[in-house]
């Protein structure tokens, strides 16, 4: 493939999905102070981000990495019937699982009420979050024809409509005095919508006629080695919650989910980034500079990343107060941290994914559990000492070690090549959080100078390849 084809390629990608993910966390980032005005409590709140945690973590056992295999085994033949056996077999294989799963679960509904919820009257909230898990690790399959196809207005269209119809079922329950089910409901409702719609755009690969158990075998020896990193992606995004949960309050855990959910803005890049970053890697992954390629999109995408953190920084407690009641004022300074994670999460899977093309997914699961590990026992650590704030560090924390460890190795097999502006990048970052953190973060006119200030370093740093796009942009 071409340069100028691939740079059109990625570019179009990033464009068509970042409107998409716009728009799936657009509306729930504007209605978020709606929904935390109109519940009593953030006990709420934090009772359903448990049941979105409980959710994405079951559905990961679930997909058992069938969603990664597909994409990776689809692109090894072109036969449209090769394609229609890979997606029928996964499809087989984790609508048996989820069922499984979706019984055991229901059988020991009551236990995990009283252990997970801290309390055996969320039985019904343990059974709709059941109905939640099997309903989305479902969709994950049934969508996957779509994604793989790079059909990306449709992405655009299922990710504007999922969260309206969310919101439009969630308010009127809310209103209704429905605090604890109005959130789960919602949430299956549209999951229920999205799942239908994508089953009659792709149902041609599903038959379950064409289950091969030949297929099955090579889906396992791409996917399952890549189930425990989804596992730790789960212990990186959702395990805080619970954590904090246990040490601190389930109330505690509706504030932190409030900072995680303006932090996690930044979605907007990282799933504007994943979307369509499996298919752009794996049809490009035969050229012969792809890893000078892969090289210089980690540190653009680095230099993106730590200049929109700053962003972030510069507005945090200013939005927060202007937002929200004086009980969530402490997620301005959770915010950046959860910002700045989802990208670090996004740079690691830019590198990380040599390991995929080369088979060795293996080295790919040790760098996350080595981060997985500092991870955890920092927030053991700093949740007891400093509070939520604890856990947010973690979570960057245990980020930076698995891109380290990850670059190291990549270093060594030859596979990834660092220029001296990916540690000036990272530098900056670093000294900006501890100065913010230590003296600016609750003025609101220094913040915005400095937040300014570091965004014109990055320009700077890039200013020649800046000129560059924009004299051809010009020209065409």
């Amino acid at each position: 493939m071409q340069s100028k084809g691939r740079t059109k390629l990625f570019i179009e990608n990033f464009l068509v999905y970042g409107v998409g993910s716009m728009m799936s966390k657009l509306i729930p980032l504007i209605m978020l102070p709606i929904i935390a005005d109109l519940y009593p409590s953030s006990l709420y709140l934090g009772l359903n981000d448990l049941s979105q945690n409980f959710i994405s973590f079951a559905a990961a056992l679930a997909v058992c990495g069938m969603y990664d295999a597909m994409f990776r085994l689809f692109f090894d033949n072109k036969d449209e019937v090769w394609q229609k056996k890979v997606c029928s077999t996964a499809f087989t294989f984790v609508s048996v699982m989820s069922v499984v799963m979706s019984v055991v679960l229901f059988i020991f509904r009551r236990p995990i009420a009283s252990w997970y919820f801290d309390d055996v009257k969320y039985e019904g909230l343990v059974v709709l979050t059941i109905i939640g898990f099997l309903v989305n690790s479902t969709n994950q399959i049934i969508s996957a024809p779509t994604r793989i196809q790079n059909k990306r207005m449709i992405f655009l269209i299922t990710n504007t409509l999922s969260p309206f119809i969310s919101y439009l079922v969630a308010i009127p329950l809310v209103l209704q005095g429905h605090y604890v089910i109005a959130m789960p409901v919602a949430t299956i409702m549209a999951f229920l919508t999205v799942e239908t719609a994508f089953f009659v755009m792709n149902r041609k690969f599903f038959n379950p006629k064409n289950f091969d158990k030949s297929v099955l075998k090579s889906l396992f020896a791409v996917g399952l080695p890549l189930l425990p990193n989804f596992i730790i992606y789960w212990i990186y995004n959702s395990s805080a919650n619970i954590i904090i949960s246990k040490m601190m309050g389930t109330e505690f855990t509706g504030i932190y989910g409030v900072g995680a959910r303006i932090g996690h803005v930044s979605n907007l890049i990282y799933t504007a980034f994943a979307s369509g970053w499996l298919y752009f890697a794996y049809s490009t992954m035969n050229d012969d500079d792809q890893v000078q390629m892969k090289s210089n999109i980690f540190e653009y995408m680095g230099a993106i990343s730590f200049a929109a953190t700053s962003a972030l920084m510069s507005v945090s407690y200013l939005g927060i107060d202007l937002l929200f009641s004086d009980v969530y004022i402490d997620c301005h300074i959770i915010a950046p941290y959860l910002f700045l994670a989802p990208l670090l999460l996004m740079l690691y899977q830019i590198i990380a994914n040599q390991f995929t093309i080369v088979k060795k997914t293996y080295m790919n699961l040790l760098s996350l559990l080595i981060g997985a590990v500092v991870y955890i026992v920092l927030s053991l650590v700093l949740i007891k000492k400093i509070g939520m704030e604890g856990a947010a560090i973690a979570t960057v924390a245990g980020y930076m070690v698995s891109i380290i460890m990850c670059l190291f190795w990549l270093r060594r097999m030859k596979l990834i090549v660092i220029n001296k502006k990916v540690y000036v990048n990272a530098a900056v970052i670093i000294g900006y959080f501890l100065v913010w953190r230590l003296l600016l973060h609750e003025n609101i006119v220094l913040s915005a100078v400095s937040g300014i200030a570091v965004m014109g370093i990055y320009v700077l740093l890039y200013k020649n390849m800046i000129m560059d796009i924009l004299k051809k942009r010009r020209k065409k």
